[in-house]
């Protein structure tokens, strides 16, 4: 049975252990998630439970988006998504707290990274730059763009462009503490994206 929650990022900070290690942690803040539907596989094709967090105001949303959550009893939420292999036996209503992990767990973690806007590919890329003497005139560009016989730039050729933003699970994360009083969780290392963006944590899909 696998776990799994939404939360928003706080930032990091520093925690020590009882022999005085130090370790840097992400506090990732995880009110308690709200249980919207249950998928089957006789109504839907596959099982999974739908969780929504973050409350938002009434005015914010649809009709059909309010009767949906109208059935859990809740408000409507800003963040909806779906976990597969949760507990069973969790309802329409219940909820979803971070007491469910503990420390040690191994969890992967989904943010989306930070835009870094149009970047070279050095940057980007992580290349390296060509002699910087003056009559080089090769500094930071990109290098050959393939054969001649091909007569087109390969598919898949990294270039220069638009860098960040984009969906990023870290796997094999490890969770410092709990925090149940605050309902934070503080992962050890870093994760993926900004502050107050949404996080995704679930049990490692490849922890031994």
């Amino acid at each position: 049975m696998s776990k799994g929650i939404l939360g928003k990022k706080v930032g990091m900070t520093q925690i020590f252990t009882e022999n005085g290690e130090l370790i840097p942690v992400t506090v990732i803040e995880a009110t308690p998630n709200i249980v919207l539907q249950k998928k089957t596989v006789e109504t839907d094709g596959y099982e999974a439970v739908q969780v929504g967090f973050d409350d938002k105001r009434e005015v914010l949303s649809n009709k059909p988006t309010q009767g949906h959550v109208a059935k859990a009893n809740t408000a409507p939420k800003r963040f909806v998504r779906e976990f597969k292999g949760l507990d069973e036996s969790l309802e329409v209503g219940s909820e979803i707290k971070v007491d469910s992990f503990e420390a040690g767990d191994i969890v992967d973690v989904t943010g989306t990274s930070k835009g870094k806007g149009y970047q070279g590919p050095i940057k980007r890329w992580g290349q390296s730059r060509g002699p910087m003497a003056h009559g080089s005139r090769y500094h930071r560009r990109p290098g050959s763009m393939g054969p001649v016989a091909a007569n087109k730039v390969p598919k898949g050729k990294r270039l220069a462009g638009r860098m960040g933003g984009q969906r990023v699970t870290m796997q094999n994360l490890q969770i410092a503490q709990v925090l149940p009083e605050k309902n934070v969780i503080l992962v050890k290392g870093n994760v993926p994206g900004s502050k107050k963006s949404l996080i995704i944590i679930k049990s490692a899909v490849k922890s031994k």
